[in-house]
């Protein structure tokens, strides 16, 4: 078991406010994974007051870009170096399957590395040509205090697509973990006040939603970056639109794959292994409607379910394991609810159904049964909420047009794909769709490009150059 009794507030590891706590436990077995301070409003006062001094009074705003981008690099070698630690830290607290942890960690260095590499090319200040004997300097300011609020599916990704680029643009910031992943948190914090950030740039701060919602509305905070559910994603840009605070949120998705009639239905299936149940299904980009031609739909709904017939659903911590459990009862009792609506609204159980799976020492954990439906309305609840566990939906469509029609009618725009013999004409498809990532055959996304979503999916943009950007406001001066 893992224990801390301080938080890191501007930098120093400080002795909380109140007494409070919170339990992390195993959603595996209900093991204790660790036990971390409970940051108060008290705490967040004192984070943003020291946030606040640093960005208006401190070096750290004021520092050549490139001397910020020394000690962000110290703090990436760091952290890369503790990536199989980290990874079997996070799978102990939210149940996502090592297999995926590990990789993410490992992935890390590279998507931090990216961002190095955007600030070291980054047009801080040009000159517009003069007229009128007038010139004009345009800067990039760092936008100030940042309040950095998390889930827990991929905390560290979460944390450091919104610490990094902040931090290479000159802001302070406060970072919110989330209760579920309390502990690897304030592990992170502990790399954060080794690589030697200046006094009051940088804390951390475990907490459920009262206490994120003080953080967010501080009259101290000048920008909100967000990632989790659509829900808490329009109370936050209702907060920030009252008080005009600069926010990006990275928000949900139910996203659409595509399967044209001329498209490889094994190569189709294999994929959506990990693009659908990737991080046991609890991931905003998961591929969860399965879009079917009518000429091959028997045949596409067959693939995915042999392909789902051979997942491993376990111990998370076995290598072997694709889906492990939910992260909290909650989560478990909602996908579950969700699987009893497809049946109640008339969609045709392939695979899995309600109940936990019938496995040997799986009994304590917060496991659901991966489940396949067919003959799935788009209208239907299964196919319009984001479930956020491992749960698709098959739905057959006539024409490409039709499958377009599908795929945009949706609150939701995060990402998608489609999957063809053709693929200038799956970018042809590709363009079609109101979505802010899009895959063709399944190819990777590239971590400089832009990443975030069109409607309830989100605002703003992260990774690359938008993402350094989101840090930043335009100064216009005229000499």
């Amino acid at each position: 078991m893992i224990t801390f009794d301080k938080l890191l507030v501007g930098g120093a590891w400080t002795a909380p406010a109140t007494s409070d706590v919170l339990e992390v436990r195993s959603p595996h077995d209900q093991s204790l994974v660790g036990v971390v301070p409970e940051a108060s409003f008290a705490d967040v006062d004192r984070a943003v007051a020291a946030a606040r001094e640093a960005f208006d009074h401190g070096p750290w705003p004021r520092l050549a870009p490139e001397e910020r981008r020394r000690v962000v690099a110290r703090f990436n070698e760091l952290h890369a170096a503790r990536a199989g630690e980290l990874a079997a830290l996070i799978t102990s607290e939210n149940g996502s399957p090592i297999w995926f942890t590990g990789w993410l960690q490992r992935s890390l260095k590279d998507f931090n590395d990216d961002f190095l590499d955007v600030a070291a090319g980054f047009d801080w200040e040009s000159e517009l040509p003069g007229r009128d004997g007038h010139r004009t300097v345009v800067r990039r300011a760092p936008v100030g205090v940042v309040a950095a609020v998390i889930p827990w599916n991929a905390p560290h990704q979460s944390a450091l697509v919104k610490l990094v680029p902040a931090l290479l643009a000159g802001c302070t910031v406060i970072l919110k973990p989330s209760p579920e992943t309390a502990v690897d948190g304030l592990r992170l914090a502990e790399l954060l006040a080794e690589a030697g950030f200046p006094e009051g740039v940088i804390s951390v701060l475990p907490a459920d939603r009262e206490v994120s919602e003080y953080l967010i509305a501080h009259t101290g905070v000048d920008k909100i970056a967000f990632t989790g559910s659509t829900a808490a994603g329009r109370r936050i840009a209702a907060i920030a639109g009252e008080r005009f605070k600069r926010v990006s949120l990275e928000l949900g998705g139910k996203s659409a794959s595509i399967v044209l009639p001329d498209a490889d239905v094994a190569r189709a299936a294999a994929a959506l292994k990990s693009l659908s149940l990737g991080n046991n299904g609890e991931a905003c980009v998961a591929h969860t409607r399965i879009l079917a031609p009518r000429s091959r739909y028997d045949e596409v709904v067959e693939a995915i379910a042999a392909m789902m017939r051979g997942v491993t659903v376990g111990d998370p911590m076995d290598p072997d394991t694709w889906i492990g459990p939910m992260v909290k009862q909650a989560q478990q009792q909602r996908v579950q609810s969700c699987i009893e609506a497809g049946i109640a609204e008339g969609a045709r159980l392939v695979l899995g159904g309600p109940g936990a799976p019938d496995i040997p020492g799986l009994e304590k954990g917060f496991y659901v049964r991966p489940t396949l439906f067919a003959d799935v309305a788009n209208t239907m609840r299964i196919a319009q909420e984001e479930i956020f566990g491992p749960v698709l939906a098959v739905i057959p469509y006539d024409t490409e047009d039709e499958a377009v029609a599908i795929a945009n009618d949706s609150d939701y725009g995060l990402d998608g794909g489609v999957w063809t013999a053709d693929p200038e004409h799956g970018l042809e498809v590709a363009r079609r769709i109101r979505t802010g990532t899009f895959g063709v055959n399944g190819a990777s996304r590239d971590m400089r490009a832009p990443f975030g979503g069109f409607k309830a999916s989100g605002l703003g943009r992260e990774f690359g150059p938008a993402g350094l950007s989101a840090y930043m406001e335009y100064q216009s001066i005229a000499l």
